[in-house]
């Protein structure tokens, strides 16, 4: 029997979702199985290349949704689950009781955990410091900048490292560990201790970049990093050096695409009044109310730019209504 298994590439969440369906899958509906992994991006054009859907079940964890009949489990807490209507009213009629999605959970693996247990009587207690950091990594759940700028937390360097990697297969080795071991323990496996102090140094001077690349006006972070290979950067150093914003827009670029990322500062003493994910939308993107972001086509840079301009004066606008 062999799952494919399709999750939210460079995430924490998702690498935590794909390690947790495994073990679930495994332990509550069929022990000899070989699961294949691959990742996958949010990227200007289509999503999904049908022809990778090859398992005799395929899953997909904490990324949008497809009606492929090919595809028979997804779960899945993103506010922009569905790419069409067409596809939420797919989902809707939906009959397998194999479909799952709430966008009220903090992190798509404490989604799957509660599905798992309530549905198919899985115990969830083995990986319950897996869905602890899940939540506190996707749901921005820190204390302060400070602690989710810093990296003490064996889950911290763990997020960097499946953030910044640039090995392909990196992710796709982890998570067999994150579904059975602790995750200090999974940080002394060697092809993990090797990549782990370079892309801390790497993350060292990204903190110096920022610090001379944001601007803060209204409220309302912008930097434009699409001249330098700093796209998986930590998503909370802005709030960190701009501890009174509200919101962030960041341009960065990678091989693939221009990002336009957008997020609120979730230690912010002002309510964001505006949905994130409804913006993103507007531009084909996507996320949550709190956070989200837009794909374009790698050649696309000043198109990019023109919808991060247009949403920082969105945003510093929303702002300046509330003062």
């Amino acid at each position: 029997m062999r799952v494919r298994v399709f999750y939210h590439d460079k995430c924490f969440d998702g690498a935590c979702s794909a390690a947790l369906f495994s073990r679930f899958y495994q332990e509550r509906v069929r022990g000899d199985v070989e699961f294949v992994y691959s990742g996958l991006l949010h990227r200007a054009g289509a999503l999904f290349d049908e022809k990778q859907f090859d398992g005799d079940e395929n899953a997909i964890v904490d990324f949008k949704y497809s009606s492929s009949p090919h595809i028979t489990w997804w779960f899945d807490h993103h506010e922009s689950a569905f790419l069409s209507p067409a596809d939420a009213a797919h989902f809707e009629q939906e009959q397998s009781n194999h479909k799952f999605y709430d966008p009220a959970f903090k992190s798509c693996a404490s989604f799957i955990a509660m599905i798992a247990e309530q549905h198919f009587g899985f115990d969830p207690r083995p990986v319950a410091e897996l869905v602890y950091w899940a939540d506190i990594v996707d749901g921005a759940m820190y204390d302060d900048a400070k602690s989710a700028v810093e990296m003490k937390a064996p889950a911290m360097k763990l997020t960097m490292a499946i953030e910044a990697s640039s090995d392909r297969t990196f992710v796709k080795r982890l998570i067999p560990l994150l579904a059975y071991h602790p995750l200090a323990q999974i940080l002394e496996e060697p092809f993990v201790a090797a990549v782990v102090p370079p892309l801390l140094e790497r993350h060292r001077r990204s903190v110096d970049i920022l610090r001379q690349r944001t601007e803060e006006k209204d409220g309302t972070i912008f930097f434009d990093i699409t001249d330098l290979d700093l796209e998986g950067y930590n998503k909370f150093i802005p709030y960190y050096l701009h501890p009174d914003s509200v919101y962030s827009i960041g341009l960065s670029k990678s091989s693939f695409r221009v990002k336009v990322s957008v997020g609120s500062n979730p230690w912010s003493k002002r309510e964001p009044a505006v949905n994130l994910a409804k913006v993103c939308e507007r531009y084909g993107g996507g996320g949550h109310a709190r956070v989200g972001a837009i794909s374009f086509d790698v050649t696309q840079g000043d198109a990019a730019r023109k919808a991060a301009l247009e949403i920082v004066e969105e945003l510093r606008a929303s702002v300046r209504e509330q003062i």
